[in-house]
Parts: structure tokens; C-alpha cells; sequence
């Protein structure tokens, strides 16, 4: 049974491959591969590795359990602490997430301030990698969540040292996209992360974030974790790319500078009614719980309980205490309950802060036609998605925002259960589990409620904006005057959390309900089921962007020679995509531009301008997708989804 190693800080990590000479360099990654297999765990807390017989590493974590400090790692030979042996240790260990500072006091009747890093887990199952996600699950990292926007005289200009930690970022980036994942090795990781370090200390942690999410990504291609997606990996890169390159031309985007501190500011006295509760469990080790919250006027909250501890903190949470003002609460009593709050505090992104001076009293829960949820199960699905997506910022929020609809089973089809709106000329929508962790379940209950189709559904749930038309599912209910429609216990007021609560038997009509409602589930059968983004000559594009992150700038370069590459884009422009196949064009000419002077050297050896190209070419691509995902919303007068272009 191979020992588990403590998480270290990327700074110690970078300094120790720094450190090291060019010729150790090129050994590094071979010393590596072997030394998770090789550790072993003593009585004292630390993890020995052996290197032969007179080199003996020992990594002594601190009482958080991180290996913060280079005197934390050891070596017994004599080019200790400039040697391979400790380098590589250090290097089979994850990276830790980056400390939060320490708190400071509270103060009494003031804005109140919570402190945490761009690295600390979204409080969204779907934001968790895969696994984690429902990170998305696949290797999700968690994402800072953006600030509000504001006006251009509030924001202040960014430092030199700012521009200076962008500019060595997008540097970094960019050797690491040329690289690809077959020559992104410790050294190119370990250059991401000095890059990365950096930028925290000049108070850009959404672009540390960015650029640990690409680390991380690195290494789980690199090992061929199940977990992996060379998907998410592109898009990681997207976003480091386009968060150093727009910070590096100076430009002040609060949304893109992020925020090392959440700041607290005074609510007043609130008074809110749960709406659900689900289940967090990010790739970096955390678990727990977020409960959802709605207030009469519409204000959406939220309180949350998430700390390290995984997939068995994530299970227990959903009962835990509700740590607010006294509050005698637990979060599945909340999630069907309510609070009155005096002295709330509540960050920008609408969370709950349990500040000294905050008084909470429970509150009798309502049902979700009857209480403040009602409005959101009153609107189509297609007009929320709509307005989430009408403005840049709240693009960014509907990654997390929840919306309501009436939906009828129609079936399932592949891993997804395939629904119908109750609206006319509704299209085909796609339910996902919102975590598809099999210790969750999510899954199961999906996988039941396709067994009955022609059921009615009420579905809370988050839109899935890298999917044509699909939902995960956080909470379901029944439908208000529906026969052939769940029935739950009264203690339950009307929903299931789909993260905590299994659905059994008890809760479905009987097999002579169906009969009443035949007709409801549609003429349209689950395979045929149109999915314009599936279906659009974009993924030549996506290809193109996919092949440069796994095999980098040679592979997109090779791939690009020949008559037959060069009419792969056709498709494309007899489309209308004219813009999508003029950008894969040019960085296919791109990446095999390779200019060299009289002697045969490069003459351009920098990897900037293949970087632009390639981000360009992926920002034009996700523009595009999220425009299909936007309109396959949209019915057309027979129920169809509209086709691709």
C-alpha cells in the first residue's frame, strides 16, 4: 500500500528544481516517476524516500500537514539541498493549495472580512474537477469567484510589479503551451509555478489560481490519471493565456486581478427561506456543504461549510451545524427551513458571513411554489439562460446560478436522462448529475427517474454552458396539480436533494398512473435527440487547439503540412464559419513558422507569437460554442432544437 505524501507549497517546489543544475535538469523527470511507489510514512508524521544507500530524503510537514518551508525537505548527501534526490521527492508530492493569510480581528460594528486565496474551493459541485468534479469533474480546479464590476475611475491602475508578474506569467505560460503536455515536464511545471508564485506576491491570485489549475492539469496528463481531460486542460490554458495576457498590457480588471481577501460588508436584517442544500467536493482535497438561500425580494445567499477532508466531509456536512449567529439549524434543516438575520454580513458573491455581531432565528420552511422560489419555476428555462448570458459578468455567473423548470421524462440516452419543458415548442433538454462521484447520488437518481417516463418533474439546477442544452440537476420535486409526478414525504416540503436524499420506489406513482399520462413524455424518441454543438464543424477547431496542448507547438506544426491538412477547413467556410477557419489557418502557418539566420539558428525563438495565435484561435472557439449552447435553448415552432450551421 504506497504511503500518501503531504502537499507542498509550489514556491518550495520551483526553488528546489531552480536550484538545480542544467545537467540535473534533464534527470528529473525519470528521478520522479518512481518515488510515490518508493515513501514510506514514519511514526513522527514525515515521509521518508531512499535513494540507494547514502541518499535518504525526508519531507517534515508543518501542523497544517503542507510542506511550507524549504528546511521542511531534507536529503543526506552531499549536494544537499541543491540535489536531485530532494527535488524529486518534492516533485512526486501534489501541490498544496496557497495559505490564506492570517485573519484579522473583526471589527465590532464595521464592514467584516474573510479571508481566502483564488485557490480555495467554489462553493459548486459542478465547479470541483472530474471527479472534482464536479471540479466538472475531471480535474477541476477551484475557481475564484469574480468581483462585480467596476467603474473605470474606481479601479486602480495596476503596479509595475503587476505588469512585471503578468508579463513573466505569459512568458511562462507560453513556453509550457509550446512545450505540450509530452515535453512539459518537472522543469517547465516548475517554471509555471515560480511564475505563478510571483504573481501572488504581487496581488494577482486569479492568475496564480490559472496557472496552478495548468500545473495540476500537467500532471494528471503526464500520469494518465482516468480523471484527466485533455478538455479541461485547454480551457485551463485558455485562461491562464488570456488572464496574464490582458494583465500584462496593463489593463486593470478587477475581475481578472481577483482578490486575495472576501470582503464582508453590513446586510442589515435579512430574513431568508432554503431552497436546497449540495454536496462540495473539490479535487485539492476539501469537502462539505453549500445551502442555497432565496429572500422575498428575489437576493439569492448562500451558507457553506467546506474544509479539508474529501469525499467523506462532503457526505457528513449535509447534517452539520450551521455555524450563523446561535443559529440552532443544521443545513438539511435549513435547506426546508428559513432565518431571520440581524447584523448579516454578506460578501459580493451573495455568501453569509458569521461575524461576532450576528444574530440568526429559525424560521418555518415553505414549499417551492408557495415561498420565495416560486418566481423561479415561472419563467421559461430559455429565457433564464437568456438573461444569465446577457452581460459579461453575469456570463461568469451562470457557471454557479441556479435555475427552475418544469420538465416531462422522456428517457434516457447515453449518460444522460433526455426531458422535455413543459412550454410549447419546448426543445429536448439534458439532465447531468451535478457530481458524477459514484459515492454520490447524483447519479442514481437520475438513473431511477429515467425508468419512469412520462413523469412530471419540477428541477432546480445549474445550466451546463459547455453542453448544448443540459442542466445538472441540484434538487427535484413534483410538479404542483400534476398526477403522474413524485410523491414525497411531507417532511421533505415538496424536493429531494439530489446530493444527500435517494430516491426509492416509495417516491414514484404506481405503474397505473402511467396510463393517465402516456401521452405526456412526447412523439420525440431519445435518439433522436439533435445536439447542434456535437454536430458543427467546429471540432476541427477544437482539435487543432487539443492537439497543441498534448503534443505542443511541433505537433500542430506536422499536422499542418499537406494538402489534405489544408482542406480539412473547408467545412468550416462553406458553414459561414469564415473566422474560425482563417484563425486554425494561421496557426497552423504559425507553428511552423521557424525562421533561422545564416548559421541555422532560430531567429525568432520565442514562443509569443504562437501563443497569441493559439489563444486567439481558442477564445474565437469558445465564443462560438457558447453561442450554439445559448440558442439550442431555443425551440423552432415544431419542438426542434435548432440545427448547426
Amino acid at each position: 500500500m504506497s504511503t500518501e505524501l503531504p502537499p507542498v507549497a509550489p514556491e518550495v517546489l520551483a526553488e528546489a528544481v531552480e536550484s538545480l543544475t542544467a545537467r540535473l535538469r534533464k534527470k528529473l523527470d525519470d528521478a520522479t516517476a518512481g518515488c510515490a511507489a518508493a515513501a514510506t510514512g514514519e511514526a513522527d508524521g514525515s515521509v521518508t524516500f531512499r535513494f540507494g544507500e547514502d541518499a535518504v530524503v525526508t519531507l517534515r510537514p508543518g501542523p497544517a500537514g503542507t510542506v511550507t518551508e524549504a528546511g521542511q525537505a531534507t536529503c543526506t548527501c552531499l549536494l544537499a539541498p541543491r540535489c536531485l534526490h530532494r527535488a524529486a521527492a518534492l516533485g512526486a508530492a501534489p501541490l498544496a493549495d496557497t495559505a490564506p493569510p492570517e485573519p484579522e480581528p473583526e471589527p465590532a460594528g464595521a464592514a467584516a472580512t474573510e479571508q481566502t486565496t483564488a485557490a480555495e474551493p467554489a462553493e459548486s459541485a459542478a465547479s470541483e474537477e472530474p471527479a472534482e468534479p464536479a471540479e466538472s469533474a475531471a480535474s477541476a480546479e477551484p475557481a475564484e469567484p469574480a468581483e462585480p464590476a467596476e467603474s473605470a475611475a474606481s479601479v486602480p491602475a495596476l503596479t509595475a510589479a503587476q505588469v512585471g508578474a503578468a508579463a513573466a506569467l505569459w512568458h511562462a505560460a507560453a513556453e509550457a503551451l509550446a512545450a505540450g503536455v509530452t515535453a512539459g515536464g518537472a522543469v517547465v511545471q516548475a517554471e509555471l509555478l515560480r511564475a505563478a508564485h510571483t504573481a501572488r506576491l504581487a496581488g494577482l491570485p486569479r492568475a496564480e489560481a490559472a496557472a496552478l489549475r495548468v500545473v495540476r492539469g500537467l500532471r494528471a496528463a503526464r500520469e494518465r490519471r482516468t480523471a484527466h481531460r485533455l478538455g479541461d486542460l485547454t480551457g485551463s490554458f485558455r485562461e491562464l493565456l488570456y488572464t496574464a495576457g490582458v494583465l500584462a498590457a496593463g489593463t486593470a480588471d478587477p475581475a481578472l486581478t481577483g482578490t486575495s481577501r472576501r470582503a464582508y460588508t453590513p446586510g442589515g436584517s435579512l430574513q431568508v427561506q432554503g431552497l436546497c442544500r449540495e454536496p462540495v467536493l473539490s479535487a485539492t482535497g476539501y469537502g462539505g456543504v453549500v445551502t442555497h438561500l432565496l429572500a422575498p425580494d428575489g437576493s439569492r445567499y448562500s451558507i457553506s461549510d467546506v474544509r479539508p477532508g474529501g469525499l467523506a466531509r462532503a457526505r457528513g456536512a449535509g447534517r452539520a451545524s450551521v455555524a450563523l449567529g446561535g443559529a440552532t439549524l443544521d443545513h438539511a434543516g435549513l435547506a426546508r427551513g428559513g432565518l431571520r438575520i440581524v447584523g448579516a454580513t454578506v460578501s459580493p458573491e451573495g455568501r453569509l458571513g458569521a461575524g461576532r455581531g450576528v444574530k440568526a432565528t429559525p424560521l418555518p420552511g415553505a414549499a417551492w411554489s408557495d415561498g420565495p422560489a416560486a418566481p423561479l419555476f415561472a419563467r421559461p428555462a430559455a429565457e433564464a439562460v437568456a438573461a444569465l448570458l446577457a452581460t459579461p459578468a453575469e456570463a461568469a455567473e451562470a457557471e454557479t446560478a441556479l435555475i427552475g423548470c418544469d420538465v416531462t421524462v422522456v428517457g434516457a440516452a447515453g449518460d444522460h436522462l433526455l426531458v422535455r419543458e413543459a412550454v410549447p415548442h419546448a426543445p429536448l433538454l439534458r439532465l447531468l448529475p451535478a457530481h458524477p462521484h459514484p459515492e454520490l447520488p447524483h447519479t442514481e437518481n437520475l438513473r431511477r427517474i429515467a425508468s419512469y417516463p412520462g413523469l412530471r418533474l419540477r428541477v432546480l439546477g445549474r445550466p451546463d454552458l459547455d453542453r448544448a442544452a443540459t442542466l445538472r440537476p441540484v434538487a427535484v420535486g413534483p410538479v404542483p396539480g400534476a398526477q403522474y409526478t413524485l410523491r414525497l414525504p411531507g417532511e421533505w416540503l415538496g424536493r429531494a436533494d439530489l446530493g444527500y436524499e435517494r430516491l426509492q420506489g416509495e417516491h414514484f406513482p404506481p405503474p397505473d398512473a402511467a396510463a393517465a399520462a402516456a401521452g405526456e413524455a412526447g412523439p420525440v424518441p431519445a435518439a433522436d435527440a439533435p445536439d447542434p454543438l456535437a454536430d458543427a464543424p467546429l471540432w476541427r477547431v477544437r482539435r487543432l487547439l487539443e492537439t497543441g496542448v498534448a503534443g505542443g507547438r511541433r505537433a500542430v506544426a506536422e499536422g499542418a503540412r499537406g494538402t489534405a491538412a489544408q482542406a480539412a477547413y473547408g467545412p468550416l467556410r462553406r458553414a459561414g464559419l469564415t473566422a474560425a477557419a482563417d484563425l486554425a489557418t494561421a496557426l497552423a502557418a504559425e507553428a511552423d513558422r521557424r525562421p533561422r539566420d545564416a548559421f541555422g539558428r532560430l531567429a525568432d525563438p520565442s514562443p509569443d507569437g504562437y501563443a497569441w495565435a493559439w489563444l486567439a484561435a481558442a477564445t474565437h472557439l469558445a465564443a462560438a460554442e457558447r453561442s450554439l449552447v445559448a440558442a439550442s435553448w431555443t425551440a423552432t415552432p415544431d419542438g426542434a432544437t435548432p440545427a448547426a450551421p
